[in-house]
């Protein structure tokens, strides 16, 4: 049998597979029994409303998983061939899909679809199929090479965290770059919890009102939230000029999925107003900082990390939320993206916790493991 391979694309399949999951529950409230089985719209007519929009969402919301899925195959069992490998990812996707599905009869906000079940299937053998065709140009093998020469062995864990950063700037936040501001609504969250219960004498009373960041400290939090993926890219890159490279690449990605961001909740016309002089001398100042950087040993890149992730994330939680939040989460869940604003705002809120458990496990291996 031929050895199995770490791939990156695995634990992104999975994480894919929670989101899907995320997006068809959401809200997750109000089950109930209808008192029909839950699988009986799969004989259900057509339905009489639907639009392109609908229709595509459906496959393109599958076409990652598919690709993922039969990446993942080809990865781990290279002995199992190309049919294998479309054939098993797209069972998985039919299988999510079914689940989803037959879950959404219990839901008063969900309505099960047989058709959306045939375009999610469809969406997940589109993708299994396009990932055996560059297996069969030999582009996984390429990209195999690519990232044997760029990046470290054990790189998987932050390859994962790099891919999901730009999805969690997708959703608006307070500050340019401000992943993990979640001090208000955690202690929002808590009190309503503990209401009318013995224990909301428990929570302590917080003996201060959130201010807005002053300007020097929002572009002291900008600088840091552009500058930990791009520390956590040198944590696993090979050398000085892959890092030089990987500066930029980074950087870019990050501007254009939060001018992404604001056109979508706001409008195209304002896709830039987020880039204000603290915001523009913030990506300035991680310019200089990560080029000074790109020499330094893996385990500083490491260490500054984890400094510059708690620094961030104290200045950031002692700031309010958005003045605009309360009307952008109204427009995303009252328009298209309801099934999406969740699942961006969660992987804002998680990242850099998941960045922090995964730097402070690297650095507590040896030297030499690492």
């Amino acid at each position: 049998m031929a050895a199995r391979h770490k791939t990156t694309a695995l634990p992104l399949a999975l994480a894919y597979a929670a989101l899907i999951v995320y997006a068809s529950l959401y809200p997750f409230s109000e089950w109930r029994d209808q008192g029909i089985a839950p699988w009986a719209y799969i004989s259900a007519p057509w339905p009489k409303y639907w639009t392109g929009f609908d229709l595509g969402i459906n496959v393109a919301g599958y076409v990652p998983l598919g690709f993922l899925a039969a990446l993942t195959v080809l990865r781990t069992r290279p002995d199992a061939g190309v049919f294998q490998a479309v054939l098993r990812a797209t069972l998985a996707g039919v299988a999510i899909s079914f689940a989803m599905e037959t879950l959404q009869s219990y839901l008063p906000v969900r309505i099960p679809s047989n058709v959306d079940l045939g375009l999610n299937s469809a969406g997940a053998l589109v993708g299994a199929v396009l990932a055996a065709g560059l297996e069969r140009f030999g582009a996984v093998a390429h990209w195999n090479r690519t990232r044997a020469d760029w990046f470290v062995d054990d790189a998987r864990g932050a390859l994962v965290l790099l891919a999901l950063w730009p999805m969690g700037l997708l959703f608006p936040a307070a500050v340019t770059f401000g992943l993990g501001q979640v001090f208000e609504r955690l202690e929002t969250a808590v009190s309503e919890w503990l209401l009318d219960t013995p224990f909301i004498d428990w929570l302590p009373v917080r003996q201060f009102e959130l201010e807005p960041l002053v300007p020097g400290v929002e572009m002291l939090c900008v600088m840091l939230g552009a500058l930990v993926p791009c520390l956590l890219g040198f944590f696993i890159t090979r050398s000085v000029a892959r890092r030089a490279v990987l500066l930029p690449v980074t950087l870019a990605i990050g501007v254009g999925a939060t001018a992404l961001s604001a056109a979508l909740s706001y409008g195209p016309p304002h896709a830039w107003a987020w880039l204000s002089l603290p915001v523009q001398v913030g990506i300035a100042a991680a310019v200089v900082l990560g080029v000074s950087m790109l020499w330094a040993p893996r385990r500083l890149c490491a260490a500054l990390l984890l400094v510059a992730v708690i620094v961030h994330l104290s200045l950031l939680n002692q700031a309010p939320e958005s003045a605009y939040f309360a009307e952008t989460l109204a427009r995303w869940e009252q328009g298209r993206f309801i099934r999406f604003h969740g699942l961006a705002q969660w992987l804002g809120w998680l990242w850099p916790f998941a960045t922090l458990g995964y730097v402070t496990l690297a650095l507590s291996r040896r030297p030499s493991q690492i």
